[in-house]
């Protein structure tokens, strides 16, 4: 057998994988983690346009229930941005990329805030001035950059983004169409091993369920601890185990998972 043959193979098997859809039973006895904008509503120009609609709601409260407790939402957005879309708080939170949890008791536990934030801001807004389209969101421990308006704006702001994290000391964090700089220490992964460590989700088998590039650290946590991760839109390379085309396939599969948990 050549080497081309065995990478064609090794290409189809990975393709193979990436287009299995997770079985519905797949959340008995486990712990349920979800990314956010791209898994559980569709990701838009501007992150503050973003609303939950009451079947989503409505959806959450149904898997807290059947999971009886051990459900994340694990976002980039802050914290207190996830708790103002869901009224109801049975769930535990993962902000800004693990670096602000809230256990579903209220618990907290969050770093300092970083000292020169400011000054980043306000750089990164002086820059979008010059590029219509793109977009600044300041957060609590760091600040991104969108050019989801500006595609043609990528190469400009990833540098602007490398400058400014090799100056300040935040970490870099390439996403869907944005560039974050934030307070290092941190990241998904991060924040489902602690989740994972504490009761109710001590003990069992996790799921992690996001789209984006941040979601990797938390597939290959999830791995760690011998559970599965679903990548939620096209097929590229992953650590993830099972696929989901879109948010829409992805709350009608969340939706029959908690049926399956009823």
């Amino acid at each position: 057998m050549t080497d081309g043959v065995r990478r064609l193979q090794a290409a189809d098997a990975r393709e193979s994988r990436w287009h299995v859809a997770p079985p519905v039973d797949l959340l008995r006895g486990s712990s349920l983690f979800l990314d956010f904008d791209g898994t559980l509503v569709e990701i838009v120009e501007r992150p503050d346009a973003v609303a939950v609609d009451a079947a989503l709601a409505i959806l959450m409260e149904k898997l807290a229930i059947g999971l009886q407790g051990r459900l994340a939402i694990v976002s980039g957005r802050p914290l207190a941005e996830i708790d103002a879309l869901f009224r109801a708080r049975g769930f535990a939170v993962g902000g800004s990329h693990g670096l602000e949890l809230r256990w579903a008791d209220g618990r907290v536990a969050a770093p300092a805030a970083p000292t020169g934030l400011g000054q980043v801001v306000e750089e990164m807004r002086a820059f979008a001035a010059a590029y219509p389209g793109t977009l600044v969101e300041e957060k609590p421990f760091g600040a991104a950059l969108h050019y989801r308006g500006a595609p043609e704006a990528e190469a400009d702001c990833r540098l602007l983004a490398e400058r400014i994290a090799a100056s300040s000391g935040l970490a870099l964090q390439a996403g869907k169409m944005v560039f974050e700089l934030r307070v290092p220490g941190a990241d998904k992964g991060v924040a489902l091993e602690r989740f994972m460590r504490e009761p109710p989700m001590r003990g069992t088998r996790p799921i992690f369920i996001g789209d984006d590039l941040t979601d990797e650290h938390a597939f290959a946590a999830t791995a760690a601890f011998g559970g599965d991760g679903i990548l939620v839109g096209p097929a590229r390379d992953t650590a993830a185990r099972y696929r989901l085309a879109d948010v829409e396939e992805t709350r009608a599969w969340l939706t029959a998972a908690a049926g399956a948990l009823a």
